[in-house]
């Protein structure tokens, strides 16, 4: 993940930029760069590689000024290269930028045809180019930014530093965090309190769609529809920010919110945006030589794998066997050099996974390894990496890092597809638009919270709870389930809904809840068939589906959760956040550990 940092100071700032980037190195970054403004002009250095090249330079060619941004690139849009490092600038802007702006192109075509030159290969420098253009235009420069925010599909954080403006920075949430930290006379911002610890104890957190002017009297800050609003100050020790929840209660809940952010590292990861293709490690197999692909893992990552079964074989149109690791080098299947076989690890060093790996290593023609470590031990083993790109994950229930699974195997598919001459290049250029949209779409279930905080609390009560879902809904109930049982004790079961009436109906009764995940796509006719046929025995079925199946089929469910309408192809990665949220509240409903649930480890690294 990206870091950012801005500091409004009373002494020159680029040792204390360069030393909050060094606090952020936690994040991951392939580049990094400050901008100050000294004597009216904008002063930048910029390096590739570790740290130690930014302080190496900055030393070498010192820069004054008492006001600066800075930022570690983990690059999405164009090469980890000096041009591409932020931050950017361009006439009188410079901007520091987590995230990913999904309609850069549009507006890098439209300022292109108004004469704006572009230098680099990122989606940020749009953003400098627009508000720029939109200062040349007459704006004031905070009116310029506030105008540029209006224009920008995606989720990011944002801050923008201006040539002759020695006490004014701007500062924007849509989707990833940043934090406002208040001093004497000096004001900061970052992208979490970790960045801001020795400079400030005394933090705000910006709610999403919040943008902020930031001078050395202090913060003015607006909401999403540009309303003055107030948003509390805390205060902060040292010590509690080194693992810092950010605003959240727990780790689960931060990382929760950090979805639409990483899911955003993970798709730039793996897409050309220009191209509109997936660029992947994975190119290295030959798909369409490939018999059979066997999808290996444990718990959250093995219905990550389940989803992606659906992807394969609808798209790629490639025959895949999904596989519990503690169960599969026991079973001694067997495996052809013309296989492949994926593991999937959050940690990378789950020794059921391992052990699976090794039994299928020689006997498969290739190894791969999803993981989020790409120095764990699976990595090493495997004979291709593919990192999720999901950033440090504290809560022992997986959240952002399945998300980030799901997109690192959705990827992959379509590569295979590729190969396998099942999709033309347009089809490809399609599902990768669709991977692009992931983050905002992410970002707006994440606002459906207190609706499903408040459901949960119903289903806090419930000693069994159903989940049903069809297609690749089904995997989705079954880890909807999961994190239920995980962090509230609940008992959960996940079931396919067209296996109800085989057996399961018998368990229907009113005090037993029944989430129903239900997008509409093209078995939602089905769904809705079994969904009634739990109603007509007394179940209070909870309906999480899109605003065209409320309008169908919510006439009659106890409760409804409308999130966005998406193609059913992302689908999957956007119904995580409902199930993940609802099984959130539960726990705190009923006052269970939520980051550290009873008898469960983070990483499992014995049999």
């Amino acid at each position: 993940m990206c870091g950012i940092i801005g500091i409004l100071g009373s002494k020159d700032v680029a040792p204390d930029l360069v030393s909050a980037l060094k606090r952020l190195e936690y994040r991951g970054y392939d580049s990094a760069g400050i901008a100050t403004v000294a004597e009216g002009a904008l002063l930048r250095r910029r390096a590739v590689g570790k740290l130690s090249a930014l302080a190496a330079l900055v030393a070498a060619e010192p820069i004054a000024g008492r006001i600066g941004i800075g930022h570690t690139r983990w690059a999405t849009h164009g090469a980890p290269t000096t041009r591409n490092a932020h931050p950017h600038h361009a006439g009188k802007v410079a901007v520091v930028h987590n995230g990913i702006i999904e309609n850069y192109r549009a507006l890098r075509a439209e300022l292109t045809a108004l004469g704006r030159n572009f230098e680099t290969e990122t989606d940020t420098e749009t953003v400098v180019q627009l508000c720029t253009h939109l200062m040349q235009s007459g704006l004031s420069p905070e009116d310029a930014a506030a105008a540029t925010l209006a224009r920008l599909e995606g989720a990011f954080a944002l801050c923008f530093l201006f040539d002759g403006e020695e006490d004014l920075i701007v500062a924007a949430r849509r989707g990833s965090p940043l934090a406002i930290g208040y001093g004497e006379g000096e004001m900061y911002v970052g992208s979490d309190a970790l960045a801001l610890a020795p400079l400030t104890n005394r933090i705000a957190y910006l709610e999403e769609g919040d943008w902020a002017v930031l001078r050395r009297s202090g913060a003015t800050i607006h909401d999403h529809e540009g309303r003055p609003v107030e948003r509390p100050v805390r205060v902060v020790s040292v010590e509690s920010v080194l693992m810092d929840k950010g605003e959240h209660r727990h780790f689960m809940a931060k990382e929760i919110h950090e979805q639409p952010t990483v899911a955003g590292y993970a798709v730039a990861a793996y897409v050309d945006p220009a191209r509109r293709a997936v660029v992947s490690p994975a190119e290295a197999v030959d798909f369409s030589k490939v018999g059979r692909l066997t999808l290996v893992a444990c718990g959250t990552a093995y219905y990550a794998c389940h989803v992606a079964k659906y992807w394969f074989e609808a798209i790629a149109r490639l025959p895949v066997e999904i596989e519990i690791a503690s169960e599969f080098r026991y079973r001694e299947p067997p495996l052809s050099r013309s296989d492949a076989a994926i593991f999937v690890s959050q940690s990378g060093e789950t020794a059921d996974t391992l052990a699976a790996l090794r039994y299928a290593k020689g006997r498969v023609g290739t190894v791969l390894a999803v993981v989020n470590v790409p120095e764990s031990s699976i990595a090493r083993a495997a004979d291709i990496v593919l990192p999720i790109r999901a950033g440090a994950e504290i809560g022992v229930a997986s959240t952002k890092a399945f998300t980030c699974q799901l997109v690192t195997l959705a990827t992959t598919a379509i590569l295979a597809a590729r190969q396998r001459g099942e999709i033309d290049a347009a089809e490809e250029g399609r599902l990768v638009d669709l991977l692009a949209e992931t983050p905002r779409r992410l970002a707006e279930a994440l606002a459906l919270e207190p609706e499903i905080a408040d459901l949960a609390h119903e289903i806090a009560k419930a000693r069994d709870v159903l989940y049903l879902g069809r297609g690749s809904m089904y995997p989705m109930a079954l880890e909807g389930a999961l994190k239920l049982k995980e962090l509230s004790y609940i008992h959960a079961e996940g079931y396919a809904s067209g296996e109800m009436k085989h057996g399961p109906i018998a368990l229907i009764e009113d005090t037993v809840p029944v989430i129903v995940l239900a997008p509409t796509d093209t078995v939602f006719g089905k769904t809705v068939s079994n969904m009634q046929e739990v109603m007509a025995r007394g179940a209070k079925v909870a309906l999480v589906t899109d605003a065209n199946g409320a309008a169908l089929a919510g006439a009659d469910a106890w409760r409804i959760v409308t999130l966005p309408a998406v193609d059913p192809f992302i689908a999957p990665i956007v119904y995580a956040v409902p199930a993940q949220l609802l099984a959130y509240h539960a726990a705190l409903a009923k006052g269970t550990d939520v980051d550290q649930p009873r008898n469960l480890a983070k990483s499992v690294t014995v049999e």
